[in-house]
């Protein structure tokens, strides 16, 4: 029998609604945004549970409030809103504020990427990465499957602030790995002697093993590093992987050259003084309006399957 796909969002909550029954101490609060998961939760816990409505800053504020008294919060909205609605509520209330008192606080953002596909970049994330990258003691988790993204869960324990980037789309489930519960990343395909390393989170990790498993049928080898947690991955487990690698290639649905997946590889690369070239794929910095499939919007923004390709060809000397 097959695997039953899921959204991130179900796995996630449906994990949290569990929990919920374990740990007493879990609240969860909605920024006017439901699931049937979330229908069950405010059944079952309606005395740690609140729908704030569409006001985000207050989301962030009431979050910090709870957490100060105890609770491991769980604040929930479209990643957009939860982002960049409530910058400075999140500087200040949580992350300003976790220097000095503990507190457990996870916001989880639907809607990373070009997820949410035809209602356009108001609705569409891809600054997230590089906003939540910007402001100290904010750990960033970036899952690419429902599996991952519901044992995310278990690096949400420790005091602290995180956020959780999901897909809003029901994506195909990957191999079954725990290793980025301890090394920050899942090997998703691996070489021997691999020419490129792609190291990719969220959905563009499955455009990553697509373009990998291309190349390896024109007899060049790749290997696909899926980054989960982008704040605290092993360095020393990621060197291994670059031995004899021509090419590291990041793959991300954000903007490329703006603080985001790219330029924490580019970090990584200047600290290890690595001699490989370095590729980033992603969306060039201008708004689009574009409608349409996500491989449209990928092809409109230069980071289709074949382009992608195309452009690894052309620097090994093989297109």
């Amino acid at each position: 029998m097959s695997e039953r796909q899921i959204s991130q969002r179900d796995s996630l909550l449906e994990r949290i609604w569990h929990e919920m029954k374990i740990d007493t101490r879990i609240f969860f609060l909605s920024g006017d945004f439901g699931s049937p998961v979330i229908d069950k939760i405010k059944a079952d816990f309606p005395d740690r549970f609140i729908n704030v409505g569409i006001a985000e800053q207050n989301l962030i504020n009431i979050s910090a409030g709870l957490a100060l008294e105890g609770f491991k919060v769980f604040a929930y909205a479209i990643a957009p809103f939860i982002t960049m609605r409530c910058f400075e509520q999140i500087r200040v209330s949580l992350a300003l504020l976790s220097e000095v008192r503990n507190l457990n606080v996870t916001l989880i953002g639907v809607g990373a990427g070009y997820s949410y596909v035809v209602s356009g970049p108001t609705h569409q994330c891809y600054e997230d990465i590089s906003i939540m990258r910007s402001i100290p003691n904010v750990d960033i988790y970036s899952p690419s499957d429902h599996i991952s993204s519901e044992r995310v869960f278990n690096l949400c324990h420790h005091d602290g602030v995180k956020y959780i980037r999901l897909d809003a789309q029901v994506l195909p489930s990957l191999a079954n790995q725990d290793e980025f519960l301890e090394k920050g990343f899942n090997i998703r395909r691996l070489s021997d002697n691999p020419k490129v390393l792609f190291v990719s989170t969220g959905y563009m990790t499955h455009t990553s093993l697509n373009i990998s498993k291309s190349l390896q049928k024109k007899g060049i080898e790749s290997t696909v590093v899926d980054l989960i947690n982008l704040t605290n991955f092993s360095n020393g487990e990621l060197l291994k992987l670059t031995k004899n690698v021509e090419i590291i290639a990041t793959c991300e649905e954000g903007f490329i050259e703006r603080a985001g997946l790219d330029s924490i590889i580019s970090s990584f690369i200047r600290e290890f003084d690595l001699p490989c070239k370095m590729l980033c794929f992603g969306l060039p910095p201008v708004y689009s309006f574009d409608l349409g499939t996500r491989e449209e919007l990928h092809n409109n923004a230069g980071i289709g399957n074949k382009q992608i390709l195309d452009d690894i060809l052309r620097r090994l000397g093989k297109l």
